[in-house]
């Protein structure tokens, strides 16, 4: 079956490089509803033979016979999604794929029509490609989301028909069974597609959207500023830690300046004092340290 999927993949990216050679998309649209008509519709029991053919002996031909007689029916969802602002010849191409795998996985014994069963290979694959290149931002990751992004044209048409108000949010989210914080994100983040950096503001374009951006981080001289500041912090803090007492040494590195603080229990244990007594002494360092490094840094202060 994988080898029928692989050839018939092959055969229609060949017929898609074929009609390339035409001038203008619209043209190759016309071009592909015209060729995909003239292949006949079948009956329930021409496909029902086809599918035998297909499932017992991975015939390839019948194969390409059952997904050229459904490729008009994958031009009919894929105009159901035009107004994603999508390429509707890539939708058709997704769908075609959809069609070819749910050729892959039918079985004509559960005696039902093919294309009741493929429309919804069709449609996955339509909108899942509408969903990944919508934004480089991954969005319609929940059911809930998802379920939104394919109803959205509704959902607006909803909100524009008497004005946005709370009602019409709380109406929508018990009509598609979501969350009204659901429909404001979703409706926000659709409100807009992705934006180029480089796209060019201006006739010339000499003037990008990049250039607009403010440079907010610390310039060189500011860098080394900071990182000298910070040297001689540290350097205070170590050598007023070497005037401490031994115990309180030991408080302020396992307290204050440790990643993983120890307890007021755990300290006391080890110095054998009181979990009170702990705190009192941690006070009091803290507060000499303080000092120290306000007198040293900021003198003037």
């Amino acid at each position: 079956m994988y080898h029928i999927r692989s050839q018939l993949l092959t055969k229609s990216r060949f017929e898609k490089s074929s009609t390339s050679e035409l001038p203008v998309a619209k043209d190759s649209l016309a071009f592909y509803l015209t060729k995909i008509n003239q292949f006949p519709l079948l009956t329930p029991e021409e496909e029902f033979q086809l599918g035998v053919r297909i499932r017992k002996h991975n015939d390839l031909e019948a194969a390409q016979k059952l997904v050229t007689s459904n490729l008009r029916f994958v031009v009919k969802v894929a105009f159901e999604y035009r107004s994603y602002d999508v390429k509707l010849l890539d939708l058709i191409q997704e769908g075609n794929i959809g069609l070819i795998m749910a050729v892959k996985k039918f079985d004509p014994y559960m005696g039902y029509r093919f294309i009741s069963y493929a429309i919804w290979w069709i449609r996955a694959y339509i909108q899942n490609f509408i969903i990944k290149s919508w934004s480089l931002v991954k969005i319609g990751t929940t059911r809930a989301q998802k379920k939104i992004f394919y109803k959205i044209g509704k959902v607006r048409k909803e909100l524009e028909s008497e004005g946005t108000n709370e009602k019409k949010y709380d109406h929508l989210a018990k009509e598609l069974d979501v969350s009204k914080k659901d429909i404001i994100e979703m409706e926000q983040r659709m409100s807009s597609r992705d934006l180029s950096l480089d796209a060019s503001l201006d006739e010339d374009q000499e003037l990008t959207h990049l250039d607009l951006l403010q440079e907010d981080s610390p310039n060189q001289e500011e860098t080394l500023a900071q990182r000298e500041e910070k040297r001689i912090r540290e350097q205070v803090i170590n050598d007023a830690i070497d005037r401490l007492s031994e115990k309180e040494a030991y408080v302020i590195k396992n307290r204050t300046l440790a990643d993983s603080p120890l307890t007021l229990r755990e300290i006391g244990d080890h110095l054998k004092v009181s979990r009170e007594r702990v705190r009192q002494i941690e006070s009091e360092v803290l507060k000499k340290l303080k000092k120290e490094i306000s007198l040293k840094i900021s003198p003037k202060s």
